[in-house]
């Protein structure tokens, strides 16, 4: 049979048929539909809407303002971004500053997620490189026209360079801010010619990051570092179990500590809302709250995990079936099987979660690090009685959020606006600010999974049969991304599983979704950061039961899927993977995985002490993530990726004990330190391919990279995460 390939996510989503617009002096936007619209003419820098949609706005003074839909939360998306449009304008990148877009879906929707403006899935670039080449192209056309009505001369004869448009005959030259109020009179045009790549000046080079400057003197806002005149600080109590709610409070005790002003209790629990954080942190230390726990979550891990080992035993619902792996497997002539355990993990950013909020009778004013502005535009709107017209957002810099800030509840945003509400809705601005406990114990966790495979090779040594079943909990069951579950199927749950890559005759992966209180939440790679895990962990073991290198079985597998085997290639390659073996105590593994269209191969090469200590020595990493806009940025993001997994291997793990969180703080849920981070090394395969993501997809190989590379040190293998969890975990 031959084989077929689920398609990823991105693949499978619609992309929206989006518009552009302009603003203010000179502002060019952009229509999918081809509809032409005029630029009104106006006074120099008067606002002159053009469009729906505005992406560049270029000022008198030469200043070239790109505005980005897509949240900076450290992942060099303004960079990229401005990087994409400034290439095709020919702007001197000196002048480029970036401003983030108001709440806004009718002009800056994410065109893979839908009407939905938005940050996630590694799609910031993918989704804006034909919008943002096309807006930059009109702009620099636009321009051209100005000058050539100007100069009398043909468009042909023009060059630009640099934010300056050349005529060399005549040796005249205009900058771009000389031309603004001719070229804003101008109609947009309905198509203009992109740039052969062979001419692009920025993309594909690495200019300066657009935030450096701002992040090194202090002035970048991250909302943590907000202050407003007469603004008010508030502490949110929440329960300690999932589930439970407020049964009764007493805030007598919180109202004595200087600086508290109020206690109010809204949906989520009981806030203390004073002049400082620490005043806040001092009433709600002092509050007595009783909680109806009657629908809480109260076993503990250890019995969760339990009941999802009877669940992949039990009939499952298939995510892919194709041809009779049971059959196969049965009759194979050998016959590999294993499971994985993964625990809860947190997504704890180097910013916990906050949001400013000044709400009145009429309107509501938000500026936090948001990543899904509509949906926490339409949440909030609801919270406070209002229209998500009368609900603006500014999105400030995140510290970080793998995902965390992305959720359908918008559980932060709607905290801060409840107890604004519950304040007295009187424009008194007031910061809710999560602690690290709050962060660590506040949910929306990456869900506590169960992997259980089985694999048949035939006397040829073949791979003829794969049986996959997947046990955990759903992220988009019960959410507005529930019509998305095509038979009950989360497909956040299966992704990495469901669409492997491998040339198996015979596959079938199987789901069963548990069922838990505890809420969850898409971490950093998603599904693929345990479905790539079990997969490539699995595929070793399958090799080594074949007799076969780990590398040439998975290249032979990969023969249909040329990109991936050139990753794999690739990394094997600068790694010298076909070296002498390694000495004692010491291993190399390779693990290869494609997500949101990247392909990302690793080698990693480790050393086990006699007490089974695990030290990464260095990653090897090969990336496929097309056009490489910003090679530093995309080295980057493998860089941290690999430091984000690495981590969440060896020493991650959010457990309950009586439903309760036992961790607290980076005591306790552990993250990856300096002097434990390996050398890495980064290689982009060079492609004329469409961009495609790079934020989330170096997460994935890492785990299995690593535990394949112990196997290949002591001859045990990794099967329970963290790795540093019990030597139990090496069978």
């Amino acid at each position: 049979m031959s084989q077929t390939r689920t398609p990823s996510r991105l693949e499978r989503r619609t992309f929206l048929k989006g518009a552009g617009a302009a603003v203010a002096a000179l502002t060019v936007g952009f229509e999918w539909s081809g509809a032409t619209r005029s630029a009104l003419a106006a006074a120099p820098n008067a606002a002159a809407p053009f469009a729906p949609n505005a992406f560049v706005r270029i000022g008198s003074d030469n200043s070239i303002t790109i505005i980005a839909k897509h949240i900076e939360m450290g992942q060099g998306s303004y960079t990229g971004l401005a990087t994409i449009l400034a290439d095709e304008l020919d702007a001197d990148w000196t002048q480029v500053r970036v401003e983030s877009a108001p709440a806004d879906a009718e002009r800056y929707a994410n065109l893979v997620f839908g009407k939905i403006q938005g940050t996630g899935g590694s799609s910031s670039i993918a989704n804006s490189w034909p919008q943002l080449r096309d807006a930059g192209a009109k702009a620099r056309a636009m321009l051209v026209a100005a000058a050539s009505s100007e100069w009398h001369v043909s468009e042909s004869e023009l060059t630009v360079d640099k934010s300056v448009i050349y005529h060399a005959a005549s040796k005249r030259q205009a900058s771009f801010g000389s031309l603004v109020k001719k070229a804003a009179a101008l109609p947009v045009p309905d198509k203009v010619q992109l740039k052969d790549p062979k001419n692009f000046k920025l993309i594909g080079t690495a200019p300066p990051r657009v935030d450096v400057l701002a992040k090194c003197d202090g002035t970048a806002q991250f909302t943590i570092d907000v202050e407003m005149p007469g603004m008010l600080v508030a502490l949110l109590k929440r329960a300690p179990l999932f589930g439970a709610t407020v049964k009764s409070f007493d805030g007598a005790a919180a109202m004595e500590i200087p600086g508290v002003v109020k206690v109010v209790q809204v949906p989520r629990g009981v806030a203390v809302i004073a002049k400082s954080f620490w005043s806040a942190k001092q009433g709600r230390d002092a509050l007595t709250v009783q909680w109806d726990d009657s629908k809480a979550e109260k076993r503990g891990s250890a019995q969760m995990m339990e009941e999802y080992r009877r669940l992949a035993d039990q009939p499952a619902l298939p995510a892919r079936k194709q041809g009779d792996a049971r059959k196969a497997i049965d009759e194979a002539a050998r016959k590999i099987s294993a499971s994985f355990e993964f625990p809860y993990l947190a997504h704890a950013p180097m910013e916990p979660l906050d949001a400013v909020v000044k709400l009145d009778a009429k309107s509501c004013e938000i500026w936090a690090g948001d990543q899904f502005q509509t949906i926490d535009q339409m949440n909030a709107a609801q919270t406070a009685g209002l229209t998500p017209a009368q609900v603006s957002i500014h999105t400030l810099y995140a510290g970080g959020s793998f995902g965390r800030r992305a959720n359908t509840v918008s559980d932060y945003i709607v905290e801060a606006v409840s107890i604004a509400k519950a304040y007295g809705a009187d424009g008194t601005p007031i910061k809710l600010q999560w602690t690290r406990e709050d962060d660590i114990r506040g949910g929306l966790y990456r869900p506590m999974y169960f992997h259980k495979l089985e694999a048949g090779l035939n006397s040829q040594n073949e791979l003829v049969g794969w049986r996959h079943v997947i046990v955990g909990q759903s992220i988009m069951a019960g959410t507005i991304f529930a019509a998305g579950m095509k038979d009950g199927i989360d497909s956040t749950s299966v992704e990495g599983a469901a669409s492997i890559a491998y040339a198996i005759p015979n596959i079938a992966v199987d789901l069963a979704t548990a069922k838990s209180v505890v809420p969850v939440l898409w971490w950093r790679v998603v599904g693929s950061s345990h479905t790539t895990f079990a997969v490539e962990s699995f595929i070793d073991e399958v090799a080594h039961a074949a007799g076969a290198d780990p590398f040439a079985f998975r290249r032979k597998l990969l023969e249909h899927e040329p990109r991936m085997q050139r990753v794999l290639e690739l990394a094997a390659e600068k790694a010298g993977w076909s070296a002498a073996p390694m000495p004692k105590g010491k291993g190399r593994g390779i693990a290869v995985c494609e997500a949101f269209n990247s392909f990302v191969a690793q080698v990693a090469e480790v050393s086990v002490d006699d007490a089974g200590r695990i030290k990464v020595d260095r990653v090897v990493c090969a990336v496929d993530c097309g056009t490489a806009v910003n090679p530093d940025i995309i080295k980057a993001q493998m860089e941290g990726g690999i430091g984000f997994g690495l981590g969440a291997a060896l020493f991650g793990a959010i457990t309950l004990k009586d439903g309760r969180v036992e961790q607290s703080n980076f005591n306790d849920y552990r993250v990856l330190r300096m002097n434990e981070a390996p050398k890495v090394e980064v290689y982009i395969v060079p492609s004329s391919e469409k961009p495609t993501g790079v934020g989330e997809p170096g997460v994935a190989p890492i785990g299995p990279a690593v535990a394949n590379a112990v196997f290949a040190a002591t001859g045990k293998r990794v099967r329970l995460f963290p790795f540093s969890k019990s030597d139990s975990a090496r069978s």
